[in-house]
Formats: C-alpha cells, sequence, structure tokens
C-alpha cells in the first residue's frame, strides 16, 4: 500500500476553491509543512505544457486534484462547453503528468453528478454508468467519470497509485456565494441574507422544493481526503457523503431560521428541479473506518457565520472580477 505521510512534499490543486482549501486546512492541522500551491495566474492547469514544466520543476510526491469548473444549475446548462473543456484539460494534463513525474499517490476529487439521473437509492459506486445522466449538469458530470476513470486505468495499466472519491454536495468556508453560480446551499444562504438586509418581505427559490439532497461538511470530506491519502490504494474509487438527506423545501427552512429571515418563501415551479433523490450508499468508505462528524444545521450555522465575516471581501471580489 502506497501511504503519504508529513515528510512528503504534497500539490493541492485548487487550493482556493471549497475543497482544495479545507484539505490544504486539514493537512495543515496534522503536520504536512512541504505543501505545494499555485494560483491560476501563477499555473494554468489546462496549459499542458505549463503543467510539464511544475512537475518537472517541483517534483511532487503526492496530488491533490481538487481544481475544477463547478456551478449551480444555471451555471452548467448555460455554459456546457466551458464546463467539459475546462475539466477535461485540467484532468488529462495534472493526471498524465504525475504519472510521467512519477507521483508517488493522486487523489482525484469527483462528484455525485456522475451517477444516473434515476439510479437506486440510496447510490452505490456500482451505479456508474447504469443510465441517462441528469440533462442539467451532463457535460460536467462526463468530464468527471473521465477523470475518474483516468485514475483507474492508469491504475491497472501502469500500476499508479491513483484513486478517486466522489462527494455529495459539499458546503462550507470559501465556497461560492454568487447567485449567478453558486450551488443550492450557499445561493440559499445568499438570497436570505440580501432579503434581511434589504427588508424584503418574500425570498424566491427554484423550483418545487421537493427533491431530497445530501449535504456534507466541506471539513468532514477533507479528513476522508486525508485520511484515504495516508491509508486507502485501491482502484476502486469511493463515495463520500453524510449519509442523511433532506428535502430542499426542508433545506430552506433551516436557512431561513439561521438567517433570522422572517417573510415568505415562494417556490417557482416553472425553474427545473434536477434529480428528484441523491443519497449516496458509503458504506465502503465506513467499513475502512472513516465517518462524518459535522451535522447538518450546525455546519450551517458556522457557514453562515464565516459568510458574515467574508461578506464585504467577497462583495468586492465579485465587483472587481
Amino acid at each position: 500500500m502506497t501511504r503519504i505521510t508529513r515528510e512528503n512534499t504534497v500539490f493541492v490543486a485548487g487550493h482556493r476553491g471549497l475543497v482544495g482549501s479545507a484539505i490544504e486546512r486539514k493537512l495543515r492541522e496534522k503536520g504536512y509543512e512541504k505543501l505545494l500551491t499555485k494560483t491560476r495566474s501563477e499555473l494554468d492547469l489546462t496549459d499542458q505544457s505549463s503543467v510539464r514544466d511544475f512537475f518537472g520543476s517541483e517534483k511532487p510526491e503526492a496530488v491533490i486534484l481538487a481544481a475544477a469548473r463547478v456551478g449551480g444549475i444555471g451555471a452548467n446548462s448555460a455554459y456546457p462547453a466551458e464546463f467539459i473543456y475546462t475539466n477535461l484539460a485540467i484532468e488529462v494534463n495534472v493526471i498524465h503528468q504525475a504519472w510521467l513525474s512519477g507521483v508517488k499517490k493522486l487523489l482525484f476529487l469527483g462528484s455525485s453528478c456522475i451517477y444516473p439521473k434515476f439510479a437506486p437509492q440510496p447510490i452505490r459506486e456500482g451505479s456508474l454508468l447504469s443510465g441517462f445522466l441528469e440533462p442539467t449538469n451532463e457535460a460536467y458530470a462526463i468530464a468527471k467519470i473521465a477523470g475518474l476513470k483516468m485514475c483507474e486505468y492508469y491504475s491497472t495499466q501502469y500500476g499508479a497509485s491513483f484513486i478517486s472519491v466522489m462527494p455529495t454536495n459539499l458546503y462550507g468556508p470559501n465556497d461560492n456565494f454568487d447567485p449567478e453560480s453558486s450551488h443550492v446551499l450557499p445561493a440559499m444562504i445568499r438570497k436570505f441574507d440580501d432579503a434581511v438586509r434589504n427588508g424584503d418581505d418574500k425570498v424566491v427559490l427554484w423550483g418545487s422544493g421537493a427533491p431530497k439532497r445530501e449535504f456534507l461538511h466541506v471539513d468532514d470530506l477533507a479528513g476522508a481526503c486525508v485520511y484515504l491519502l495516508e491509508g486507502y490504494s485501491g482502484t476502486a474509487f469511493l463515495n463520500i457523503g453524510s449519509g442523511r438527506e433532506v428535502t430542499i423545501r426542508k433545506l430552506a427552512g433551516i436557512v431561513k431560521k439561521i438567517t433570522g429571515f422572517s417573510g415568505e418563501i415562494v417556490w417557482d415551479s416553472a425553474k427545473p428541479d434536477g434529480t428528484p433523490r441523491k443519497l449516496l450508499d458509503i458504506s465502503r468508505i465506513t467499513a475502512l473506518g472513516w465517518k462524518p462528524a459535522i451535522d447538518l444545521e450546525s455546519g450551517i450555522e458556522s457557514t453562515y457565520r464565516w459568510y458574515l465575516a467574508n461578506r464585504s471581501r467577497l462583495m468586492e471580489e465579485k465587483n472587481d472580477g
């Protein structure tokens, strides 16, 4: 088994994002000091020659591939070409160069949207490629499927220790709160907080509120990733989730309560719901000894506190961008 320890040099690709920043925090908490990070302006992961030069000069021993173009239903529906191109380019460049340069271990972050829209619940890893994908995020899902299959094939053909994890819906510090491109939970936090600040008497949310979703705090995901980096080398990818689900309507009620919004929630049923239900079977990873620790309500409360503390900076970055 290939084990990564605090003595190894680890490249965290996508360290400014929701997942990458959480994994970097977790590694530092555990005493990892040899961490490599690069901003997008410092290293364009879609540029093959730049990625080749980086691996040749820096020689990381382990790679966390958390870099990706991400977004909610609206962004995925509007920009499918950008989503599939950018994510495929990042995966092809990083995974291939990691193998060429002799990286000891690579961990690839996928997404639960890789599974068929109507996969049996809870969704087992074996459901992959057993049916049609959800159309609203098909481009992103296809790119992520390609990434996990690359890891599988490089492991089986070349003997590389390239592993993949499929997280459920994530939330937490450093999430994207832009209403035009964010996922459902940060979008709700932003909408309800804006409504409180503006004195609005209603908040309009997409869909019917009936779909069920599973949410995992990103710090729990980070803990699982480091756990696997240090002690798992199988070729099979692993689901990572909380094992619990909630309706979007109930989720809205939790966010409403935490943000202190006292008005009405209006559901715009003309907008798409997306997949009706999505709960991951996490029995494989729990059998390895990992389990989530952060419950949904306390996780949302801490995320909202982070958003309030960073709201001004986020607004400035949005205006500058």
